[in-house]
């Protein structure tokens, strides 16, 4: 039974950072793409980061420059290094992992709050 478990939101100062965890866990099989999307209230949910199988990297354009997609495969954990938040940034975080199987699965959520 894969589980993704996320981890890292909470409530931060306009300006602040925070890194998004998404720990991947009960699988032998590597990762091979992933995605961090985001879900603010009354909005759809939105891709702001995706690394894809091939190394390519993507960024909603109004994250770029502010966040950083990474992985460690060591660990089967892939992260969201976000700096310079800004209130517009508040949301339900999302994590979706494609492993080398093609099995897609999605974190729990974890909320990201930008408030002074």
């Amino acid at each position: 039974q894969v589980q993704l478990v996320e981890s890292g939101g909470g409530l931060v100062q306009p300006g602040g950072s925070l890194r998004l965890s998404c720990a991947v866990s009960g699988s032998g099989f590597s990762i091979n793409a992933m995605g961090w999307y985001r879900q603010a209230p009354g909005k759809p949910r939105e891709l702001v980061a995706a690394r894809t199988s091939g190394g390519s990297i993507n960024y909603a354009d109004s994250v770029k420059g502010r966040f950083t997609i990474s992985r460690d495969n060591a660990k089967n954990t892939v992260y969201l290094q976000m700096n310079s938040l800004k209130p517009e940034d508040t949301a339900v975080y999302y994590c979706e992992i494609t492993m080398s199987t093609r099995a897609i699965y999605w974190g729990q959520g974890t909320q990201v709050t930008v408030s002074s």
